[in-house]
């Protein structure tokens, strides 16, 4: 539902949330593996940006002005995949229904991507061909396809030694555990319905999923709300995949006084010593606060909205109206990104007082610069990625990227390496 560098120093606090809550899992959604937070020798850190419309990844400087270093086609084999759907109409149905609902109109090539440990490919899951590949970063190749259960593949997460990617299968509620080099499954677990974000426990030992339900309706009205589906949070042992525990977070509003809120949990974001989870919900205008211990909705945060947001909710993207989140390395500030009401702020985590209102034309993820020391966005609607000082609360840097970027991550390529050598 979406990284901060991890530090040597922090302590994880998962013996004493065991004991609270009986079982030893956290979450690390803003968290950098330790893959990503050390380089590996001969390897540079960067950022991938996926152009979800466009069928391209930019990769962009970590830190500094963000600069481009290069683009990647993940989608060469798209005219091989364009014929296997025509030849099926079930598919073909799925194709054209994933361009009409979650593409407003586009095809949706790349969702989320990371890099493999030793910086030779990218792995990137792509929805409308309802799959998962592997590109060698330095052919353009494909090395390895894995087809998800159903029709549409979405958010992924990697594991934290790097090895291992989990990916939403949304139509058929499931979640792919796959070998990041050969693409084998490892392992699957069933989700509620059109599961969405995916993160793994900082110590590897879990891996938990966030199902939003039914978002392409025009049910938005909350009397429609029982259609949205089962909408939950599913918590595996992540070796063997079997299911540790279920977070209904409707019941939590339910009893913190708001049953007014969708408990369809989106981007999320889980405090260094991962006590705290920050969640964003469908249609909501800021974020709450849910403590591992004690089983609970702390606080809420009510943001500003946007007066010239349609307040029509069928308007808004795909049931969303803040979608992106992220902390800062030391759990001291949060950047949201407020999608539908064109701005990005930073939070201090501590009084919830936000920031400056940083104008973005809608942004749809936030994740942490390689140094630390910003908030980087998509801004979608105008092609950009944007970074914001946490410190300042302010612009820093912008970069042109591709059409439509969605999910943004850290990742590493070779020292070299500046594209896919001409065919």
């Amino acid at each position: 539902m979406p990284a901060a560098r991890t530090r040597g120093a922090r302590r994880l606090l998962l013996g004493s949330l065991a004991t609270a809550l009986a079982l030893t899992v956290t979450g690390g959604g803003t968290v950098a593996s330790s893959a990503e937070s050390a380089r590996p020798a001969g390897l540079r850190e960067v950022m991938f940006v996926g152009n979800n419309w466009d069928g391209t990844a930019d990769v962009i400087e970590s830190t500094g002005d963000f600069a481009r270093v290069g683009r990647i086609n993940v989608i060469p084999d798209r005219e091989a995949r364009m014929w296997e759907i025509g030849l099926n109409p079930v598919k073909l149905a799925f194709f054209l229904g994933i361009r009409q609902g979650p593409g407003e109109g586009h095809d949706q090539f790349v969702d989320d991507m990371y890099a493999t440990p030793d910086g030779s490919a990218m792995v990137v899951s792509r929805p409308s061909f309802a799959d998962v590949v592997s590109i060698d970063l330095r052919t353009g190749r494909l090395n390895w396809r894995f087809p998800v259960s159903g029709f549409r593949s979405d958010h992924m997460a990697v594991s934290p030694d790097g090895t291992r990617v989990a990916v939403s299968a949304s139509t058929s509620n499931t979640v792919h555990v796959l070998d990041i080099t050969t693409g084998r499954q490892i392992g699957s677990f069933a989700t509620g319905d059109k599961p969405h974000e995916n993160v793994f426990s900082a110590d590897g030992r879990h891996l938990w999923n966030m199902a939003i339900g039914e978002v392409t309706t025009a049910l938005d009205d909350p009397f429609w709300d029982w259609t949205k589906g089962d909408r939950r949070i599913t918590v595996v042992d992540a070796r063997t995949f079997e299911q540790v525990r279920v977070i209904d977070m409707r019941a939590r509003l339910d009893a913190f006084g708001r049953k007014d809120l969708s408990d369809a949990v989106r981007p999320v974001a889980f405090t260094p010593d991962e006590s705290k989870l920050y969640f964003q919900v469908s249609f909501f205008n800021g974020f709450l606060e849910y403590d591992l211990a004690t089983d609970r909705i702390t606080r809420v945060k009510t943001l500003p909205q946007n007066p010239a947001t349609d307040p029509d909710r069928t308007t808004w993207v795909n049931d969303s109206r803040h979608h992106g989140m992220s902390m800062s390395p030391d759990g001291k500030r949060l950047c949201i990104a407020a999608t539908m009401d064109d701005y990005a702020t930073v939070v201090d985590r501590e009084t919830l007082k936000e920031g400056p209102l940083v104008e973005a034309s809608k942004p749809y993820w936030a994740t942490v610069s390689g140094d630390g020391r910003s908030c980087v966005i998509s801004e979608s609607g105008t092609d950009r990625v944007t970074a914001i000082d946490f410190a300042t609360g302010r612009r820093v840097a912008s970069v042109a990227v591709g059409d439509h970027p969605q999910r943004v991550r850290l990742a590493h390529v070779p020292a070299d390496w500046t594209g896919p050598a001409a065919r």
